[in-house]
């Protein structure tokens, strides 16, 4: 990865924080200055923060656990999607779903029952169903796949997670 320069933040809009009637008080080591309701962030401070998680990103890829990347936005799906499965790490750039990792077991379950219907479908009990539950089967395939398919590999929770906003 380059190396983060001010002048890239600057530009890409890092500095812009919330209004200041929503700021976090914890936040305020972090605050540079407010100008014109707007809290305007610390770059430098930023920077050092950043460094020091890629270094704490980069160790835990190396001692090979997994990091879990959330991108729900618009601007980052694809962005986040492309770059995570070549370094073959689980994302979710779908509705995040509740418990998802609180309540890892149950999504465990979801994921088995969308490998079970690939199981059906290689096995030959796809066949014995009729065109209704197929139908059912399928939609219900395509939806799981569509929130847990990125983290069907996963067998259990992620080291780190690292959110895109």
């Amino acid at each position: 990865m380059s190396k983060l320069s001010f002048e890239t933040l600057l530009e890409a809009g890092v500095h812009f924080g919330h209004l200041k009637r929503k700021w976090n008080p914890a936040m305020a080591p972090y605050i540079f200055e407010e100008k014109k309701g707007i809290h305007i962030i610390d770059l430098n401070k930023t920077i050092v923060h950043l460094d020091q998680a890629c270094a704490a990103m980069k160790q835990i890829a190396k001692s090979g656990k997994k990091v879990l990347f959330v991108a729900t936005k618009k601007q980052a799906k694809e962005i986040v999607a492309e770059r995570v499965t070549k370094v073959n790490m689980p994302f979710v750039t779908e509705r995040w779903s509740g418990g998802m990792l609180t309540n890892f077991q149950t999504t465990r379950k979801s994921i088995r029952k969308m490998t079970l219907i690939d199981k059906m479908k290689s096995d030959g009990s796809w066949d014995t169903l009729n065109k209704r539950e197929k139908l059912f089967k399928t939609r219900q395939r395509e939806k799981l796949e569509k929130t847990f398919g990125s983290i069907a590999d996963m067998t259990r929770q992620p080291a780190a997670i690292f959110i895109v906003d």
